[in-house]
């Protein structure tokens, strides 16, 4: 399986919370950088939570759920 058929693949429930949260992460990092509310040593610290929210959205996106990816393939086999 390659990544664009994971990213499109059923994604567990427990990770879709995951990439939500990751996106608020870099979105609300980005709203700080974007809008220089933050400088110094507090502005370091919002990029790294900008790239860890990106990472735990990358991740979490290409998380198969093989028992419903299973259950799509066999309703496609089956006609259903």
């Amino acid at each position: 399986m390659d990544i664009l058929q994971r990213a499109v693949a059923p994604t567990p429930r427990f990770f879709k919370k995951l990439r939500l949260i990751g996106l608020i992460l870099t979105a609300a990092s980005g709203v700080f950088v974007g809008g220089n509310l933050a400088s110094g040593s507090l502005l370091e610290i919002i990029k790294y939570i900008a790239s860890a929210g990106a990472v735990l959205t990358a991740v979490s996106q290409v998380t198969v759920d093989e028992k419903a990816l299973e259950e799509k393939e066999e309703r496609k086999v089956s006609g259903g």
